[in-house]
């Protein structure tokens, strides 16, 4: 839950407090296509996120109980993360709208370089 935040009015409120942000959606979604996956390759696939950013989203996924984090004790030390249940659940809640975005991404694009002229 968010700081300061001790309630939600609906369960959008929850849901938009829990994925709330450019990258967390980012974050599921590359978890989802590619499952288990370690930290440098979840860096990889999301394209532009600082290193500092990705660890501050994935603590707070993790905190939430959407993200689970997997420390080996080898050496060197190995990272992964998956998505929890919840997270699976979440996950599938957000296709329809990925899928909004794939059929009016070009439309959306054109509206705003539009805007920007």
């Amino acid at each position: 839950m968010a700081k300061g935040k001790t309630g939600y009015d609906c369960g959008l409120d929850a849901a938009v407090d829990v994925v709330g942000g450019k990258w967390k959606p980012l974050i599921l979604w590359a978890l989802h296509a590619h499952g288990t996956t370690r930290f440098g390759e979840l860096r990889r696939q999301i394209t532009g996120v600082s290193e500092k950013m990705l660890i501050q989203q994935l603590r707070e996924l993790e905190a939430d109980g959407i993200v689970h984090r997997e420390v080996y004790r080898e050496v060197p030390p190995r990272v992964e993360y998956s998505l929890t249940g919840l997270g699976q659940e979440l996950n599938t809640a957000l296709l329809p709208l990925g899928e909004w975005g794939d059929r009016f991404m070009a439309e959306t694009l054109a509206r705003k370089a539009e805007r920007a002229a």
